[in-house]
């Protein structure tokens, strides 16, 4: 493999040997990817406890979370852009450079306004980081591999954001330990990588279809994958905040956002099992409904609890499986040769989603009372377990053996791992 424009004269040696499923083969990567969403997870919590100190308010923090989400948003495409002028190499260190002076410049301007481009900046900055690092795996991944690859970086994915978040615990969320920690996480990122690698492969951008087409053919997948991401926009962007404004001791505000994390690696796989046995919709008509009842029972437990920790879990072991499950059973309705176009359109309409939840939930929140931050997350997957329904009624469910295979999906991944997904069979 030649070396792309721009990475000729870099030390180290090759990223990798051939191509494999070797662990030894991509750990520089996913230590990389580990250490960048450690800084994710560190600097979501650290805001939204620092936004409740300094008395944003909730409609202005969720503005401000929503930055990050947009800044991803628009990552991708400007990732795309880069990668193409000066290679992966250069861009994966000038974004983590840039993340890095991002993260710590939250705590010199302290104000809405800083906080909201800064995110943007710190979102955009990652979805490139990311981009870099999917083309590398997809470069080393074969047919067969593909879904332990994805997997593995899922694994790694959602453990970086939950060590991250438990890090809250470090120091002070008033002052500026915990921004100069995330900064610190971050620019390590670039180690393993920029020691490792002096080649890299093509990038392989998925075309999306349009969403006309994906809507004739697919409603399903495409209306799950939208509010999954207004109900994880609002979970993740306002879930330190509202914990802290209910008065939690910093260590009780880590253990409720970490554990929807933990709840999402411990059920992803079981869920993913079920739906490969059993209609698709079925499926995800049951998730969307524990995952419902599970935001709702909060407004019935004290926050923080033991119980509370408990629902959280529950919650995220059924809302992050959803797409999942949107892009599983988007594979199962499009051809083998549509499936990384249409699971690219799913991870832009889910980040339109993305962008508004945070901002719908800070707004509702200030307007009517915290506890909705639980109500927006009971009514998307009310919303998607209605629509299953409604469709049981008007078009019979494929047969179970015209699915495909269920793939987990990493955390806020970026278009360009739909090329890591498994192929649908042909039919």
């Amino acid at each position: 493999m030649r070396p792309e424009p721009g990475d000729e004269g870099l030390p180290g040696g090759p990223l990798i040997e051939p191509r494999g499923d070797s662990f030894g083969a991509v750990r520089s990567l996913l230590v990389g990817v580990a250490l960048a969403m450690s800084c994710n997870g560190l600097l979501r919590v650290a805001l939204g406890v620092r936004a409740e100190l300094e008395d944003f308010g909730l409609a202005v923090t969720g503005v401000v979370m929503a930055g990050y989400f947009l800044g991803f948003l628009f990552g991708t495409k400007a990732a795309e852009h880069f990668i193409a002028s000066v290679g992966h190499i250069r861009v994966f260190a000038a974004l983590s450079s840039v993340g890095s002076a991002a993260a710590v410049l939250h705590v010199v301007w302290i104000h809405p306004a800083s906080w909201t481009l800064l995110r943007f900046a710190y979102g955009l900055c990652l979805a490139g980081i990311l981009v870099t690092v999917e083309s590398w795996l997809n470069d080393m991944a074969t047919n067969a591999t593909r879904g332990r690859m994805l997997s593995r970086y899922m694994i790694v994915t959602m453990g970086g954001i939950g060590v991250g978040q438990l890090m809250l615990n470090l120091a002070d969320p008033g002052g500026f330990k915990l921004f100069v920690v995330s900064s610190a996480l971050i620019s390590f990122a670039l180690v393993p990588v920029a020691l490792s690698a002096s080649t890299a492969p093509p990038l392989v951008v998925p075309e999306p279809i349009s969403l006309r087409e994906l809507v004739k053919v697919v409603p399903l997948g495409l209306l799950t994958a939208f509010w999954v991401g207004v109900s994880q926009g609002c979970l993740m962007g306002l879930g330190a905040f509202y914990a802290a404004s209910e008065g939690l001791s910093n260590t009780r505000i880590s253990l409720f956002v970490v554990s929807s994390m933990a709840g999402s690696v411990a059920f992803q796989w079981l869920v993913g099992s079920a739906s490969d046995r059993v209609p698709r919709r079925y499926v995800i008509l049951v998730v969307a409904i524990i995952a419902a009842g599970s935001a709702g029972l909060h407004l019935l437990v004290p926050v923080g609890s033991a119980l509370s920790l408990l629902l959280m879990f529950i919650h995220g072991g059924s809302t992050f499986p959803l797409y999942s499950l949107a892009v599983a059973t988007t594979a199962d309705s499009v051809s083998p040769a549509q499936l990384t176009g249409a699971s690219a359109s799913l991870v832009r309409v889910s980040g339109v989603g993305a962008v508004i939840g945070p901002t719908l939930g800070g707004f509702l929140m200030a307007a009517i009372a915290p506890w909705a931050y639980f109500g927006v997350l009971v009514v998307c997957h009310a919303v998607i377990a209605l629509y299953v329904v409604y469709r049981m009624f008007t078009r019979p469910a494929p047969p179970v053996t015209e699915q495909g295979t269920f793939d987990p999906w990493p955390l806020r991944a970026s278009a360009v791992a739909a090329n890591l997904l498994r192929r649908p069979r042909l039919r």
